[in-house]
């Protein structure tokens, strides 16, 4: 089951949510998750091997991770609690940028 993060871009103010997780959405509705947030082209591209179940599956166990990674690309932050943030980027496999103070 997805787990959703609050996500912000620092540089604009828009805060977005990102996901995590298995993508039920995906696993039903196939690329029409990734069109309703704005991923078109990854979500055409879904539509087109959507007859395909093992793709379907196979895009539903990865998906969240590659929208919210493409976000993080775009500039987003983390925007929820510590606790949150960390548990994020342990399932994505992101490493926190170290500061030096």
């Amino acid at each position: 089951m997805a787990t959703q993060i609050l996500m912000k871009n620092p540089s604009t103010g828009i805060v977005k949510k990102g996901f995590y997780g298995f993508s039920w959405t995906t696993f039903c509705w196939s690329g029409i998750p990734a069109i309703m947030r704005g991923d078109t082209f990854t979500g055409i591209i879904m539509l087109c091997f959507c007859w395909f179940p093992i793709i379907t599956l196979i895009m539903a166990f990865k998906y969240n991770k590659m929208y919210t990674t493409k976000l993080i690309e775009q500039g987003y932050e983390f925007a929820g609690t510590e606790t949150e943030n960390e548990i994020a980027r342990t399932q994505l496999g992101i490493i926190k940028k170290q500061t030096n103070e």
